[in-house]
């Protein structure tokens, strides 16, 4: 161990004016150690972070520049909630949207009967920041990593979309279990694909080298 080697210089009379040098030289080099032991953790965590902070920054930015505008709270969200509905229409159900500036959200009806608030929580942005986040820790090839953060971003937009339709659906059809429905079952499919997203990531890397 490294302490016992300090007190072991510490007590040499031949080092004895050199104490602070000795300790400084012996603790710089196990920090060089350890760096070399977990390189790779160390790498991931700081693109991981660096990633997920200057995204969530910029986007952070987005809405205090973009928030309130024509595209009632920001566009983003928005265009989320106008497609819903447009999906909703399609599926034969009677759906209309308004603005609710109370909760800072478009307000969904459905059959005028039951309404959900789409609020900037729901776009998907977050979400689609962490996926980015996590891919570009692990990324290897720019080609491969652009195009799979492309289709990944593309597909969690839609899959929040349709998780949003359903929702409305479900709540429309069985509000008792609003709660069970909004809390876990919904914010599980996003994540769960999220997550199915990651996994098919690290599967393409370790493919590459076993080649």
């Amino acid at each position: 161990m490294w302490f016992w080697d300090v007190q072991k210089y510490w007590k040499t009379p031949t080092f004895a004016k050199n104490k602070y040098c000795i300790f400084v030289k012996l603790s710089l080099r196990n920090l060089v150690a350890l760096f070399k032991k977990y390189k790779s953790v160390l790498r991931f965590l700081g693109l991981f972070i660096g990633t997920y902070l200057l995204l969530g920054f910029l986007y952070a930015w987005y809405l205090k520049r973009w928030g309130g505008s024509d595209y009632f709270p920001d566009f983003l969200t928005h265009l989320v909630a106008r497609q819903s509905g447009e999906i909703l229409q399609s599926l034969g159900y009677t759906a209309q949207l308004f603005p609710y500036g109370q909760d800072q959200g478009m307000l969904l009806t459905i059959a005028n009967s039951y309404s959900v608030n789409i609020v900037e929580g729901c776009n998907s942005a977050s979400v689609i920041i962490l996926f980015v986040a996590f891919v570009i820790a692990f990324a290897q090839n720019l080609k491969k990593t652009v195009l799979f953060l492309l289709a990944g971003a593309i597909l969690i937009y839609i899959i929040n979309l349709w998780r949003i339709v359903f929702l409305v659906i479900a709540l429309y059809r069985f509000p008792e279990y609003q709660d069970f429905l909004h809390s876990i079952v919904f914010p599980g499919i996003i994540y769960g694909f999220v997550f199915l997203l990651w996994m098919v990531w690290v599967r393409l890397l370790q493919v590459k080298e076993a080649r």
